[in-house]
């Protein structure tokens, strides 16, 4: 039934700042726009991380941190949650070991969306040997 991540959205009340934000961490600007949203392309099966302005957000969604975190592998999560906290992010979660190679770490951004990093050995088996049935 669910056969890949798609899109994960974001709520920022200032889309503008956030789309600066966003664009000085990933190091690329959005590939796709609308007004009130933006869209970048991540990582090495191009996953969507959109980003909404608030004023579109479901009419009971509550600002801040909660809810499910969405966790994006990275190759260095020392160094990883170092820049996203000299960028502004607060810690959410500290480093904290699941098991041989399986770490994570989360933040929230300034505009109060919960960010989740990891250092996780499948997805870099399943990079090395292809998905399943390609």
């Amino acid at each position: 039934m669910l056969r890949g991540l798609t899109t994960v959205s974001f709520w920022a009340a200032d889309l503008d700042a956030a789309a600066k934000w966003y664009t000085e961490l990933l190091g690329v600007a959005p590939y796709f726009e609308r007004p009130g949203y933006i869209e970048f392309r991540l990582g090495d099966y191009e996953h969507e991380l959109g980003i909404i302005d608030s004023r579109f957000a479901p009419q009971d969604h509550a600002p801040g941190a909660g809810g499910a975190v969405v966790h994006w592998h990275v190759d260095d999560l020392e160094g990883a949650l170092d820049r996203l906290l000299s960028l502004g992010a607060e810690e959410h979660q500290a480093p904290t070991e699941h098991g041989e190679g399986f770490v994570t770490a989360s933040v929230v951004d300034p505009f109060g969306n919960v960010l989740g990093i990891m250092d996780n050995r499948h997805y870099l088996d399943v990079l090395r040997t292809g998905l399943p049935g390609s």
